[in-house]
Parts: structure tokens; C-alpha cells; sequence
């Protein structure tokens, strides 16, 4: 039955997975009724901004705790609890706007609330996936999971924009409120069957602030996740603001409208889709240099967009930017889950989608003021030649060229590489000179040797700081 997804015969993954497309569809129908719920109120353009920014902020300042919880608790009871504080708030939300009771502090606390949900639910995700399947399943895994996101993505808004409009009032969004904290609940019911999945030992439990600490050395020593995020961090704030921000004004200028951007971000959300199930059952040897290849593709849309050509061809350059980027996160996601250790996967989760995000919102910020100085062309333009550049600047860093799914972890700090290079030259000569060596004579064990032979080398090689 499951035969041509085989990730979807695990019983467990299949009832995850049923959960999490459940909940992803509930998420994607939400924003389009929540913005219509704040404006019903009439506090205008200026209350819905602040609904907004009472979700997304605590979601950036509680990732990094939500890193500890997962790695102290286990992804899945961080889940539960963070779906049971998301279906509350919605819920809680829809029944302020059936009373006439949706104050704007009112909307304002629901929407804190559950951007706390979301905060400490995604690193759990991360931490949860390698505990539910095989190792060898992660890959497919990952990608099918990409493709639930894009196809909540094109579906979630239409149905929840249906559904807002077919009642009258406020009864409309809070319907769609109401299905959202459904769509938690699925969540939790199927989280709570998971309860024989294996969970971190226990053992000493250091204080937050160590746990953050040990959390930060983890990632930080791994050269070919800290490129990434930095290169990342500046993609937010230099390409993809920009296009969030410009990309409707492109729209309304010369392409046709807000019907246009919708077709331009309806094909991002289908590339994504073919991305994620192009790369099911693939095994390439590289997987984390592709994935990194990948993000060309975010070259094609604003670029695009900076040209004077016209929809179809900014139509297809976005869905090869979603392609690309499903491609890419699915593998990338796939060598983080089996390179770094279980133990601090959410940690190092956390570190990276706070490091990515991080100049976000000051690029939401700045496109506009930027814009109106050196014009829209420009700017978009200059992402587009930023993220060609800083990619291939990406693409120099060695451990990105030598991480694959069968190379041991490379955990070590930047200063050591080098050092860790020339060893393996040591041991290699100190194995042929054994074997050349008469069998009458005696042997040294080849761990002592190693070890003698690299404080040489270390008095020649400093590791340097």
C-alpha cells in the first residue's frame, strides 16, 4: 500500500506524519482569518501589525530555550505541550471574537501565547525525526515532510480565506480559528500514541544557562553548520525581505496585481512540492554539498523580478527557487539528523534558526526606506548578485566538500582542521611502515604510535586559537 513512499510503512513516521500535515494545514488556513478577525474589530492596519508582532516575537526569543527542552525532555513531550498552548490560544481567540470580547490586549496576549507554542516547537521537530525512524529513512522522511509544508502552504489559505468569507461577521474567522485548534488537537492525540518512542536518558541536569553554553560549543565547532546559518542570516536580510517586501510592488507595477503576486508565490509553493518529492529515495554521495548547490536557486526570483520580463518568466523562476529550496532543506536536514549527536540536536536547531533569522525583521524593515533611495530594481538586483556571491564564498569552506552520510562527525573546532588532516597523513605512514617492517621485529600498538607520532606533529603544527 505504501509502496512507493516506503517512509510512510513505518507505522509510527505514518502517524506522525498524519498529525503534522493536520496541524500544518490548521496553521496555513489561520492567517488569512486572524487578519480579517483584527480588522472586524476596527482597530485598523496599525492593531493588526501588533497581533502580528505578538506572535513572531516570542517565537525568535524562546527558540534557543525551546533547544534545551527538547534535548532535557524529548522532542515529543515539548510537542505536546506546545500544541495543547497553540489549541488553547486559538481557541481561546475564536471565542473572544463569537462573544464580542476580541480587545485588542485581548488578541494581542492569545497571539503571544501561542508564538511561545511555536517558539519551543520547532527545535523539537528537529530532535524528535531521528528518534521515530532508521537512519537510512531520514532522508525520505525530511523531504515528505517539506512537501506537507508547501501543499498546507497552497491549500491552507484558500480553504481558510472559503471558509472565513461563507459565514457572516465574525463568525467566519473564528470557524477558522476554531478548525486550527482542531487541527492541534489531531496533533497531540497522535504525539500521545507515540509514547514508546525512546526518550534522552536520564542523568545530571546543568542549569539552563550551561545547557545554552554546551549548546552554542556544539554548534559552533562545526565549521559546515556555522557557514550556512551566517550566509543564511544574510539571505533574510538582503534577499529574501527585500522579495517579500518589493515582490507585490513588482507586482502591482508592471506584472498585473495582487492576482499576479499570488500566481508568482502559488508557483514558489508547487516547486516546493515537486523539490520534495523529486528527491524521495534519493541517496546522493554528497547530500550536504548538494543541498548547499541548491541554494542557488534563490538567485532566479529576485532576479527575476528586477528584469522586465514578464509573469510567466518570474512565474517559473519562483517555482525553481521553491524546487531548489526543498531540495536542499530536505538533504541538508537529513545530515544534520545523522551527524550531530541526538543529544543536543535541538540546541543546535535552535542556534541555527535564531542565527538565520536573526536581521529578518531589520530587512522587512529597511527594503522599503532602501528602495525609495536606489530604486526597486536595484535593490532586488543586489540580492540576487549577493546570494550568487556569498554561495560559492559558502562553497570554500573544506568540511562542506567532505561531509557526507558516511564520513565520521566532524565536531571539530575550525583551528584543529588542519591538525586533524595531518594526523590521518601520520597514521596512514605509520600503518605502511609497520607492514614494511620485518616481522621479527618489534611492534608498537598503533594507538601509542599515533599519539607519538602527532605530538610531533603538534610541536610543528599549532592549533592556534
Amino acid at each position: 500500500m505504501f509502496s512507493a513512499v516506503p517512509v510512510l510503512s513505518d507505522r509510527d513516521f505514518r502517524w506522525f506524519f498524519t498529525g503534522y500535515l493536520t496541524s500544518k494545514l490548521g496553521t496555513a488556513m489561520a492567517p488569512v482569518a486572524t487578519a480579517f478577525a483584527v480588522l472586524h474589530t476596527g482597530v485598523g492596519a496599525g492593531g493588526l501589525g501588533s497581533v502580528m508582532a505578538a506572535r513572531i516575537v516570542p517565537v525568535v526569543l524562546l527558540l534557543l530555550l525551546g533547544g534545551v527542552f527538547a534535548d532535557r525532555l524529548g522532542g515529543r513531550k515539548v510537542m505536546i505541550g506546545s500544541d495543547l498552548l497553540r489549541c488553547g490560544a486559538q481557541a481561546a481567540f475564536a471565542v473572544l471574537l463569537l462573544i464580542g470580547h476580541a480587545t485588542l490586549p485581548a488578541m494581542i496576549a492569545a497571539s503571544v501565547l501561542a508564538g511561545i507554542g511555536e517558539g519551543v516547537f520547532t527545535p523539537s521537530l528537529q530532535a524528535l525525526i531521528p528518534r521515530l525512524l532508521p537512519a537510512g529513512r531520514l532522508g525520505d522522511a525530511n523531504a515528505l515532510l517539506g512537501v506537507s509544508v508547501s501543499g498546507a502552504g497552497v491549500t491552507g489559505p484558500a480553504l481558510g480565506g472559503l471558509v472565513a468569507a461563507a459565514l457572516p461577521g465574525a463568525a467566519g474567522p473564528a470557524a477558522v480559528l476554531f478548525a486550527d485548534a482542531a487541527s492541534y488537537a489531531v496533533s497531540v492525540v497522535v504525539l500521545l500514541r507515540l509514547a514508546h518512542v525512546p526518550q534522552p536518558e536520564p542523568g545530571e541536569s546543568p542549569s539552563v544557562l550551561g545547557e545554552l553554553r554546551d549548546g552554542w560549543q556544539e554548534f559552533r565547532s562545526r565549521t559546515w553548520l556555522v557557514a550556512p546559518t551566517v550566509q543564511f542570516c544574510l539571505f533574510n536580510a538582503l534577499v529574501w525581505a527585500p522579495y517579500l517586501v518589493l515582490g507585490p510592488v513588482v507586482a502591482d507595477r508592471r506584472l498585473g496585481g495582487a492576482g499576479a503576486w499570488g500566481l508568482v508565490l502559488a508557483a514558489n509553493s508547487a516547486g516546493s512540492i515537486l523539490g520534495g518529492l523529486a528527491v524521495l529515495g534519493r541517496r546522493p554521495r554528497r547530500p550536504f554539498l548538494l543541498g548547499v548547490v541548491m541554494m542557488f536557486g534563490y538567485v532566479l526570483t529576485p532576479a527575476l523580478l528586477a528584469s522586465d520580463l514578464p509573469l510567466p518568466w518570474v512565474c517559473a523562476g519562483a517555482a525553481g527557487t521553491g524546487a531548489a529550496a526543498a531540495v536542499g532543506g530536505a538533504l541538508e536536514n537529513t545530515v544534520i539528523q545523522r551527524r550531530v549527536p541526538v543529544a543536543v540536536l535541538g540546541r543546535i536547531t535552535a542556534c541555527q534558526t535564531v542565527g538565520a533569522f536573526a536581521l529578518g525583521p531589520i530587512g522587512l524593515a529597511a527594503a522599503g526606506p532602501l528602495a525609495s533611495v536606489f530604486g526597486l530594481t536595484a535593490v532586488l538586483a543586489f540580492g540576487a548578485v549577493f546570494q550568487f556571491v556569498s554561495n560559492l564564498t559558502v562553497l570554500t569552506v573544506p568540511a562542506i566538500w567532505r561531509i557526507d552520510l558516511e564520513d565520521p562527525d566532524l565536531s571539530e573546532a575550525p583551528a584543529t582542521v588542519i591538525e586533524t588532516v595531518i594526523e590521518a597523513d601520520a597514521e596512514a605512514e605509520i600503518e605502511a611502515t609497520a607492514e614494511a617492517a620485518p616481522k621479527a621485529a618489534p611492534k608498537a600498538e598503533p594507538e601509542q604510535a599515533a599519539e607519538e607520532v602527532t605530538d610531533q606533529v603538534r610541536t610543528i603544527a599549532p592549533s592556534g586559537g
